[in-house]
């Protein structure tokens, strides 16, 4: 059974303050506990009803982890599902070390990204689209905040971000950056080349000004219709989309 100190810890990761000062997280359901099982993530404890652990009975053998059997109910009362009839793991972050996307590969560079649903979707169509970095600004929500990693759907295994402050690392940039902007080339007819940045603003701000000097060429979603903007993860989903098939017509 689960102790007070462990469920006083699960609870206490749901404040970035916590995670910040354990460097833990937490992960729930089925699928994502799974999936983290697998990546190379250090996974300190899993908490999870019986049928869980009976069902991936070979799967938890395997990565040698703790495991505490917990009843559903009290499952459900430590996470942020309202229900979870399966499990939920507890994790070590990954230190922000510096990234950087190499000749030939795109990242993503986020700038002040607040809503923790966007940041997970996001982090989904970059595993989706290849996109294995993520450049975020230091006002961009929590990478481990545990509604992005619910949104995320096992996709953060696969995919890491770097925090830092976005001028001073695009200063010494020497790649391509290109900015989601109203007022920028049709993406649709746009021709990307050979890797670079992918740089996408605030949900209700866009970019920062203090970037645009760093943008090497600004490009739009064109609009048919009277919406006055698009949501960021959707605007990411179409660029991304864009420029892959660009990659496929020019091989």
């Amino acid at each position: 059974m689960i102790t007070k100190k462990q469920s006083q810890l699960i609870k206490s990761l749901h404040l970035k303050k916590y995670r910040k000062k354990e460097q833990l997280f937490f992960v729930e359901g089925t699928k994502s506990v799974l999936e983290l099982l697998e990546s190379d993530y250090e996974t300190r404890t899993v908490y999870a009803t019986p049928l869980f652990l009976q069902d991936n009975a070979k799967e938890l053998e395997k990565a040698n982890v703790e495991l505490v059997s917990v009843p559903a109910d009290i499952l459900a009362g430590l996470g942020t599902f309202k229900t979870n009839d399966s499990a939920l793991a507890v994790a070590e972050m990954k230190p922000n070390q510096p990234l950087e996307a190499t000749a030939g590969e795109y990242a993503l560079l986020l700038d002040d990204v607040n809503d923790p649903g966007n940041l997970g979707t996001i982090i989904r169509i970059a595993d989706w689209y290849g996109i294995k970095k993520l450049i975020c600004s230091e006002n961009t929500v929590d990478f481990y905040s545990p509604k992005v990693v619910a949104a995320a759907k096992g996709s953060f295994t696969r995919v890491r971000a770097y925090y830092t402050n976005l001028p001073g690392f695009l200063a010494g940039n020497r790649l391509p950056v290109y900015g989601a902007d109203l007022e920028g080339a049709d993406v649709h007819h746009f021709s990307f080349s050979g890797g670079g940045y992918l740089l996408m603003g605030n949900e209700a701000n866009g970019i920062h000004p203090d970037l645009y000097p760093f943008i090497s060429k600004k490009i739009r979603i064109p609009a048919y219709g009277g919406a006055e903007s698009l949501n960021v993860a959707i605007a990411t989903a179409i660029i991304c989309d864009n420029l892959r098939r660009g990659e496929e017509y020019s091989a």
